[in-house]
């Protein structure tokens, strides 16, 4: 069985007592009021809660979260600027999304964050998987995989799949 690492797109707490998923990706546009009661919830079911956005730091720390993603597909130094956000966040889990090449997911990995991302697509699906698989036998951080459009993962073989909550349910059918 594959971990699941569930993005909650809609306000609903129904994937909570779900014992397949560990941990939940909050989107910092939530509004304030759901964050707080999915967020106790999660902790009575001892599920971890990680931000994601362009607000992600400033949400996890409003609401205490166990860690945070962190989009570097846009750095220019996507080390300097995983460094620094490991700097406000000393107790944070840290999930970093890569560009999907190695020159880039290297430098992802030097920040040493807790897990690296790639996101995949159908069309480039292969390159993304030789990617991979290059990646595990090179790094002992841990990978995650984002499917952006409908694809299989069960054979993809990374630490990780990160799914939105409406896939989830419609795998779980």
């Amino acid at each position: 069985m594959q971990n699941f690492i569930i993005r909650i797109t809609q306000e609903n707490t129904n994937l909570l007592n779900n014992e397949n998923i560990g941990c939940f990706i909050l989107p910092d546009t939530v509004s304030a009021e759901f964050a707080e009661n999915f967020i106790v919830k999660a902790k009575q079911n001892n599920k971890l809660v990680l931000a994601s956005g362009d607000n992600a730091l400033q949400f996890y720390k409003k609401f205490n979260l166990d860690g945070l993603i962190l989009n570097t597909v846009k750095e220019e130094n996507p080390r300097k600027f995983i460094e620094n956000i490991k700097a406000q966040a000393k107790r944070a889990i840290i999930g970093a999304i890569s560009r999907n090449r190695r020159h880039e997911a290297m430098l992802v990995s030097e920040a040493e964050p807790d897990f690296i991302i790639f996101q995949i697509w159908q069309d480039g699906l292969e390159k993304n998987l030789e990617l991979l698989e290059w990646y595990n036998e090179f790094f002992l951080i841990q990978n995650a995989v984002w499917p952006q459009k409908e694809i299989n993962t069960s054979d993809i073989k990374s630490d990780f799949v990160i799914l939105d909550d409406v896939k989830y349910f419609s795998l779980a059918k």
